[in-house]
């Protein structure tokens, strides 16, 4: 006998229109045979019979096929915590503002849901970094980002040396300093200054905020590069942050260590469905509204 397909469905219950799109999924899985779960911290707002209630923790996400998560990139990186563990994919469905992350909006809901409850969808990679933070040998932190990771400062300015492959590329005076992916290109790295770098590209990302210097440029290394940011004595203090959820601090005499993460988050990409699946060029200027009036395409023969 086939096992049942267990998907696992959560919204930022914080928005109704997050609620209803959530009670729309949970419906038409349900009627597709499909066992639904819910988060137990979700499920007396979405209140839809039927649903397994769960806790958040790795039980959630054991077995099942997919994480269906409808919000912005803030909620699919919330997710990405439970999801990345386990090797379960993330759907994201946008009611967010940008939505980079997410591969359906809300209009297309339904057929998004067709599409999962078909087959109709592929598994991408997208890679990780990991974090450590270390005091005269005291591990501080031991994280990892989907996004970024930036250490940034608390109070005054903040006095780094960054290092790339062991050796030292410079010190900078700062707001600090971001360490991102290629999926992170397009968030807190983009707003500092970074250039934006598709998907496919395996590569890491190293971002001055605000620096004072002549050589305070975005960086772009290679993938099996290793990077360190050395917070020097006399700064007051700094903070370390991961995706903008996990948060540390980082006293003066900090060494913050960050390399390719061993484990990649996995995100689903829909197929036979308008406006999915299409390519990273189309999702940038629609994600940014990018003016391409004018263009006449390659000419045919």
């Amino acid at each position: 006998m086939t096992a049942k397909r267990t998907v696992l469905v959560t919204a930022h219950t914080g928005r109704k229109a997050a609620v209803d799109s959530a009670r729309l999924v949970i419906r038409r899985l349900l009627d597709a045979g499909l066992t639904v779960r819910v988060l137990n911290a979700e499920a007396e707002e979405i209140a839809c019979a039927g649903t397994d209630v769960v806790p958040a923790g790795p039980a959630a996400v054991e077995a099942a096929e997919m994480m269906i998560v409808l919000g912005g990139d803030g909620s699919l990186l919330r997710a990405a915590e439970l999801a990345r563990p386990a090797g379960v994919p993330l759907l994201g469905v946008n009611l967010g503002h940008v939505g980079f992350l997410a591969e359906a909006e809300v209009e297309d809901l339904a057929g998004a849901v067709d599409c999962v409850v078909l087959g109709r969808y592929d598994v991408e990679e997208r890679m990780t970094i990991e974090v450590t933070a270390r005091l005269n040998g005291t591990l501080l932190a031991d994280t990892w980002a989907l996004n970024e990771a930036t250490v940034e400062k608390s109070e005054r300015m903040l006095e780094v040396v960054a290092e790339v492959d062991g050796r030292p590329l410079s010190r900078w005076g700062c707001d600090g300093v971001i360490c991102a992916t290629p999926t992170g290109s397009t968030a807190y790295a983009f707003s500092a200054g970074g250039p934006v770098v598709w998907p496919e590209v395996e590569a890491l990302l190293l971002v001055p905020i605000s620096a004072h210097a002549l050589f305070a440029r975005p960086l772009v290394v290679s993938p099996r590069s290793r990077l360190a940011l050395e917070v020097q004595p006399q700064t007051a203090g700094a903070v370390l942050w991961c995706d903008g959820r996990r948060r540390f601090d980082v006293p003066a005499g900090t060494r913050v260590e960050l390399r390719r993460g061993g484990q990649p988050v996995r995100l689903a990409r829909l197929h036979g469905l308008e406006d999915t699946g299409a390519p990273f060029t189309d999702r940038l200027v629609a994600k940014f509204g990018l003016p391409v009036q004018g263009w006449r395409g390659r000419a045919r023969p």
